[in-house]
């Protein structure tokens, strides 16, 4: 395996896993860049982002700049002399002086199946959508949102039980994997980049907690989806009175149905635009989470009431 000099670009968990991967394949790591710190949490405390405290750990001088359009920062970056940059999940845009300083360029490890899922949520947006596969491309970065050529690809299938979480963990281990192999084949000349598919692309749109809030006029089975594509975050909820609840798990009774949103049995069954819901595991604020049809039988609904 050929040793390169690279600096590694990254910020959330996803992106430590590829970082690991990358430094323990052997190559010269010379810098690392990360988000900020930011407060985090209940407290609110200062938190430094899971690359950075990894980088730390291996004795890697960790940059932190808000923007990579300052010249400075610019003439920082290709004073590394860098044979390829690794980015993953980093959530700074490159500037085209960035991209073409080191001697390959940049390549991203992107957690979607390009040209499907460009952008920022495409593990969460792929389960919402129903997508019956994901996984992994490595990418020669250009100006565009996720446009570059494609450098490698490895496949996973979605299924019922699919939760951002469990999704989110399978990807970093491919692309932990993937990454390794794709920088191995470019400094050897075995891989090719391979433009896109002119058609096909979707935009993965950032989540906000509002992407959280039960529609019950929708279909079960999509709510249902919406629960596994937004665990751990943003969570999704439905709203009891003037209280937010949490729904952390539910299956879809398809031979129940009624008006939208009503209560249709002691097993807290909620009627939906199509079927019906069985909230399996819920939580109140402050509380913990508990058994949905114990948490029916300690609150004052009634059967055909409407949530």
């Amino acid at each position: 395996m050929t040793k390169l000099r690279l600096a590694f670009m990254g910020t959330p968990e996803f992106a430590a896993r590829i970082f690991e991967a990358v430094r323990g394949a052997g190559h010269e790591i010379v810098a690392v860049y990360s988000q900020p710190p930011k407060p985090a949490g209940r407290g609110q405390h200062v938190q430094k982002s899971p690359v950075h405290l990894a980088a730390e750990d291996a004795g890697i001088e960790v940059r932190t700049p808000k923007t990579l359009r300052d010249p400075v920062e610019q003439k920082i970056f290709a004073d590394l002399k860098l044979d390829v940059a690794v980015v993953a999940a980093y959530g700074l845009i490159l500037p085209a002086p960035i991209l073409t300083a080191p001697k390959w360029g940049c390549v991203n490890v992107h957690a979607s199946l390009l040209p499907r899922w460009r952008g920022a949520a495409p593990i969460q947006r792929a389960i919402l959508a129903g997508d019956t596969e994901s996984g992994v491309t490595i990418m020669q970065m250009a100006e565009g949102l996720d446009t570059g050529d494609m450098l490698a690809l490895d496949r996973l299938p979605i299924t019922d039980a699919t939760t951002a979480q469990t999704l989110h963990d399978d990807l970093a281990a491919m692309g932990a994997s993937l990454i390794v192999r794709a920088l191995d084949g470019l400094a050897t000349g075995a891989i090719r980049p391979v433009p896109q598919p002119a058609e096909g692309a979707t935009y993965a749109a950032k989540l906000t907690r509002e992407d959280g809030l039960i529609d019950w006029s929708k279909p079960a089975v999509e709510i249902e989806r919406q629960i596994r594509a937004l665990v751990p975050w943003p969570g999704c909820y439905f709203m009891l009175g003037d209280e937010p609840v949490k729904l952390l798990a539910a299956s879809v009774i398809a031979d129940q149905s009624g008006v939208s949103g009503t209560l249709l049995d002691d097993r807290f069954t909620v009627a939906c635009g199509q079927g019906a819901l069985r909230l399996l595991k819920v939580q109140r604020g402050g509380k913990s989470a508990t058994d949905g049809a114990a948490f029916l039988r300690g609150s004052r609904l009634q059967i055909g009431q409407k949530l």
